[in-house]
């Protein structure tokens, strides 16, 4: 399944794209491109910091939780757009990040160099100009902003296209190579997508529409899923 911004929202974390969201605050160059990074990394800097404070102050929802009640009938594994750690939280098992993960930070030089990737404690939100990643340079978050490759999309792919029943929740499709995973669905796979509004659907492939906000969504979902017993 392919997660994006519109579960988390339920939790409260600000989307980009929405009215209110981050794209009203910041330029998505300013803070979410690697030229950005090259420009001003202070301001990227902070802004990472602000979002992982928000993450203290939010929980999984009703959608997160029953995403990860549904391990106990199904293999399931989540393929979020997500930074965030709610699906991790609320006992998901199998998480696959394609834009990389908000709590964790690494290398500046070698971004996805797993001797250099990092997860921080709760007492290390506050990420300086300055601090040090394993290899000698400024620690950067480790997150894939605009401009560079997706390492975990090839992973991603393999894992779609092995699916029998494929769950799109909270994501506007618009944000590329993630849209594309829709292509690697099996034609013979069932396609659920939960989004109150309509959302542009390029695959081709018939899906059923649950026109509801992520956790309303998800109950609905349980009912197709549990149809027959």
């Amino acid at each position: 399944m392919l997660t994006g911004a519109g579960i988390s929202a339920e939790s409260g974390i600000s989307t980009f794209r929405d009215s209110d969201g981050l794209w009203e605050q910041y330029k998505v160059e300013d803070v979410a491109s690697i030229e950005g990074w090259y420009k001003n990394p202070a301001l990227m800097t902070r802004f990472y910091n602000e979002r992982r404070k928000q993450l203290l102050d939010v929980k999984p929802n009703e959608a997160h939780r029953i995403l990860a009640e549904l391990e106990k009938d199904f293999d399931v594994t989540v393929i979020t757009q997500n930074v965030d750690n709610l699906h991790e939280r609320a006992g998901s098992s199998k998480i696959v990040h394609l834009h990389g993960e908000l709590m964790k930070v690494t290398s500046s030089l070698d971004p996805n160099n797993p001797n250099f990737i990092r997860m921080l404690g709760e007492d290390e939100l506050e990420v300086q100009i300055g601090d040090k990643a394993a290899d000698g340079s400024q620690v950067r978050p480790f997150i894939v902003w605009f401009g560079e490759a997706v390492p975990e999309i090839e992973r991603a792919v393999i894992l779609t296209s092995q699916a029998d029943i494929y769950l799109v929740i909270g994501t506007s499709l618009n944000v590329y190579p993630a849209a594309g995973l829709l292509n690697y669905v099996p034609d013979e796979a069932d396609i659920y997508l939960i989004d109150p509004k309509p959302v542009p659907w390029n695959s081709g492939k018939r899906f059923t529409h649950i026109m509801k906000g992520a956790s309303e969504g998800m109950k609905e979902l349980k009912q197709y899923l549990y149809k027959d017993e």
